[in-house]
């Protein structure tokens, strides 16, 4: 049962990561991104999304092989509490950064 519930939050993460792709339409252009309020706040969410299911995992396999897992879940709390200072170069930095493998790795675990 437990394996069940990982691998329905590694597909959650995997359709958040898919979706923000969407909303960049596969394309890394910044300055779409900061100037178009409905994307950022589409993103924002997909990574609360994202940053809740690490948790969830975390709480189930505390050694589950995602990298940075904690920084993960700090970063769903500093989205979701403090939205008024969320800083649009660090998201997009971990946009093309930090999403790319975690992606990787998500595929890794499902498969």
């Amino acid at each position: 049962m437990q394996l069940h519930k990982i691998n329905k939050y590694l597909f959650d993460i995997l359709s958040s990561i898919k979706s923000i792709d969407d909303y960049l339409n596969h394309e890394l252009n910044f300055e779409f991104y900061e100037s178009n309020k409905l994307v950022r706040r589409a993103v924002e969410r997909e990574i609360e999304i994202i940053g809740e299911a690490v948790n969830r995992i975390l709480k189930i396999n505390p050694e589950i092989d995602i990298s940075s897992t904690r920084r993960i879940v700090n970063l769903r709390n500093w989205v979701i509490h403090s939205y008024d200072n969320v800083d649009n170069v660090i998201i997009w930095g971990i946009i093309n950064k930090e999403i790319p493998l975690l992606r990787k790795q998500v595929e890794k675990l499902i498969n």
